[in-house]
């Protein structure tokens, strides 16, 4: 061997030493529509080393803001043998703070700079003490306020504007208070009609109707919540049939059974709500 010849091998040996092993990506399809449980689709055991994230189709909504609400659905799968763990598509969406605290390294990491209306593709290894198996999981961005066609308000009604944040607010009008169950749309939404019985999940704020004073909302943590129409009679009503993506304007006068129309404070009041109907579902098992 030459001694040009032996460099050349030597440097060859050195750069094959020097190179970065071949990471091998998991090979998981994801399929199924928006608003639906995905399907997943890999060969078991799924292995991986280091947690892998993959964007399955981005978000056209506004940009997750770090510290600030986030609302998702999730479906989360054994990768030992494909088996689900848990989902939140046959029940409620579930809404948290968009830190590592909150969500976890991983989730969070997963989420930071999505936007709403993503679908995420997470596959991570086993969590010492918390799994023993790789978590297949996939997220959907959901948001978490309503952003509608804007629908001009009937005479006689109180304002209902949006401050900065995108929380409603609200101009009393110096008016006799409605005597039946007002309904009025501020925005419009193009998702699915709600039905009566469905299990919706909601950011509102309640004023009285006589001065404006707010009593309660959710938007103080910006957290929505969720629960069933079937257990608020007015909301059920004045809900029914309005679109997911809506903000509406609910005035409730006292004849109404409602809650906190029967609190001391409240006791005979006119009430307005202002509530952003992010989801609705139908009681798993029951027809749509």
């Amino acid at each position: 061997m030459t001694a040009l010849t032996a460099a050349v091998v030597a440097a060859a040996l050195g750069l094959a030493a020097c190179s970065e092993p071949e990471v091998v990506l998991p090979d998981v399809t994801v399929s199924g529509d928006a608003g639906a449980a995905p399907t997943l689709t890999y060969v078991t055991p799924l292995v991986v080393d280091d947690a892998y994230r993959e964007t399955v189709w981005p978000g056209t909504g506004p940009r997750l803001v770090d510290g600030e609400p986030v609302l998702i659905d999730y479906w989360l799968e054994n990768g030992d043998d494909a088996s689900l763990v848990k989902e939140s598509y046959s029940s409620t969406p579930t809404s948290q703070l968009l830190t590592a605290e909150d969500l976890g390294a991983d989730l969070y990491t997963s989420l930071r700079g999505q936007s709403v209306g993503a679908r995420l593709l997470q596959v991570a290894p086993p969590q010492g003490g918390t799994t023993s198996y790789t978590t297949v999981t996939v997220i959907d961005v959901l948001p978490t306020r309503a952003e509608g066609e804007p629908i001009d308000p009937r005479e006689g009604l109180p304002t209902v504007g949006e401050d900065e944040d995108g929380a409603p607010t609200f101009t009393p009008v110096d008016a006799d208070a409605p005597t039946d169950l007002v309904v009025q749309a501020v925005l419009r939404g193009t998702g699915r009609q709600v039905g009566a019985g469905d299990t919706v999940t909601v950011q509102y704020t309640g004023w009285t109707w006589t001065d404006g004073e707010q009593f309660d909302t959710t938007w103080s943590s910006g957290l929505p919540v969720s629960f069933s129409l079937q257990d608020v009679p007015a909301w059920s009503e004045g809900l029914e049939d309005q679109t997911v993506g809506s903000r509406v304007l609910l005035v409730v006068p006292p004849s109404y059974a409602l809650g906190v129309t029967e609190s001391t404070e409240l006791e005979g009041q006119t009430v307005a709500f202002v509530v952003d109907v992010l989801d609705a579902r139908a009681p798993e098992g029951a027809s749509e």
